[in-house]
């Protein structure tokens, strides 16, 4: 029994421990209605273990006309998901029915909304390369930077 206890005791203390070292760290990045981010660069630290990203848009036209979102992928996986995100609608964010490639992604926001969403990054490396875009027709060209992981 009191081995029973000493063992229930080390995972708990383990779990405790995990959540402990767990950090979130936040980010911020905003779009307007002349199809650009404020940012082409977004750092994340090799401490972070999840980041929260908050995407506003500070212009002032609707999202089905001047809509953003802010979609994370592989730099190699960035066109394709692009490609096949357009042909979804703006129900769908634009995003690809197959998110095998997308890594995080916001929902399509208009002017004067915000919107965010929280990722884990653990397992993302410093040896590859990632992009971040918008995925609205059109837009991805333009609007897109790299999220370099430290």
């Amino acid at each position: 029994m009191k081995k029973l206890i000493t063992l229930t005791t080390l995972l708990l203390s383990f779990g405790l421990v995990s959540a402990v070292n767990a950090k979130t760290c936040e980010l911020e990045i905003d779009s307007n209605d002349q199809m650009q981010f404020n940012k082409s660069e977004l750092t994340v630290g090799a401490d972070c273990t999840e980041v929260k990203l908050t995407l506003t848009h500070s212009g002032t036209m609707a999202a089905n006309v001047m809509g953003h979102n802010w979609v994370l992928t592989q730099t190699d996986d960035m066109q394709s998901v692009a490609t096949a995100g357009m042909s979804t609608g703006l129900d769908n964010d634009y995003m690809p029915a197959d998110m095998s490639k997308v890594i995080a992604h916001t929902e399509i926001i208009g002017g004067g909304e915000s919107t965010s969403v929280t990722f884990d990054v653990s397992e993302l490396s410093k040896d590859v390369n990632y992009s971040f875009f918008c995925s609205f027709p059109g837009h991805w060209g333009v609007m897109k930077g790299q999220f370099i992981i430290e």
